[in-house]
């Protein structure tokens, strides 16, 4: 039987032997690349008032990669644009009972507006506020395109697989979530951050892309206990001929729950009531 040509690199490598392999993989302890999580997580660019005990999630995700975890109410997750060409596409669950997720539509719908920011919520269908955002450096979002697919990626860069050089914003949700037991029909439309569009007067969907100054941030609450599965693909109206992304950085760290004088929750009479539906959920 003929050696095939990974066969022929470990042997190349001295790896071929088990105990050479477990050697070499054991040296690799302690190795530390740009997109990675960090256990146990650190960080040394947290707000002031947070201590590195209350740190919970830190992590760095690739260009084209995925990354998922479930969240307490009151965290904050702050996500940094590294490089100022990041899509970050979320999908939101409620961790308790998965099938409440976030509608796109309904937090478009009850806000009467299409444009996220400082101060919006992120509404489940259900009518609760799954999380808002607090602090928003960057103004560029999408609630109307949802993820690329494996069919768009095709299109445009000629090859879109989850495995393959290109991959697409949809597989990549699917991937997180099913590390917490869902599946592909789990995966709803997201809301894209950092990367925007606007309707035209003629109804046309204009995307602003960028790219754009890197570390631009955005900062949620968590205003129920949640899933949330980030994925890091170009834009799918991304005009550009070539897949291009850059590194999202995600830091997470335990905040107090919502108080009932909250500027955020007050703000309008429609977030008022998303707050009350999501109080009483939490008051069983």
């Amino acid at each position: 039987m003929s050696q095939t040509h990974s066969d022929k690199v470990l042997a190349n490598q001295g790896l071929a032997d088990p105990k050479a392999a477990r050697d070499h993989a054991r040296a690799q302890g302690g190795t530390r690349v740009e997109a990675m999580p960090i256990l146990p997580p650190a960080a040394a660019d947290l707000p002031d008032g947070v201590v590195a005990g209350d740190l919970l999630w830190e992590e760095t995700i690739a260009p084209g990669g995925y990354a998922s975890r479930r969240l307490a109410r009151g965290t904050r997750l702050r996500l940094i644009d590294t490089g100022g060409d990041a899509c970050a596409s979320l999908n939101i669950f409620n961790a308790e009972l998965p099938t409440e997720r976030l509608n796109v539509a309904d937090t478009v719908k009850v806000q009467w507006n299409a444009y996220l920011g400082t101060g919006k919520l992120l509404l489940s269908d259900m009518g609760r506020v799954l999380a808002s955002i607090l602090e928003d450096e960057a103004g560029t979002h999408d609630t109307f395109c949802g993820a690329s697919n494996a069919a768009s990626n095709a299109r445009k860069y000629g090859e879109g697989r989850n495995s393959g050089t290109y991959p697409n914003g949809r597989d990549r949700l699917i991937l997180g979530a099913a590390k917490h037991g869902l599946t592909r029909r789990d995966v709803h439309p997201c809301v894209n951050l950092f990367k925007g569009t606007r309707i035209a007067p003629d109804g046309m969907i204009l995307p602003d892309i960028g790219p754009f100054a890197p570390r631009r941030s955005v900062l949620l609450r968590c205003e129920m206990d949640v899933i949330m599965v980030i994925a890091n693909c170009p834009h799918v109206l991304d005009p550009r001929d070539g897949w291009a992304s850059t590194p999202l950085r995600a830091t997470a760290w335990r905040g107090p729950v919502t108080p009932e004088d909250d500027p955020v929750r007050n703000a309008t009479p429609e977030g008022q009531r998303a707050f009350l539906n999501t109080e009483d959920y939490y008051r069983r």
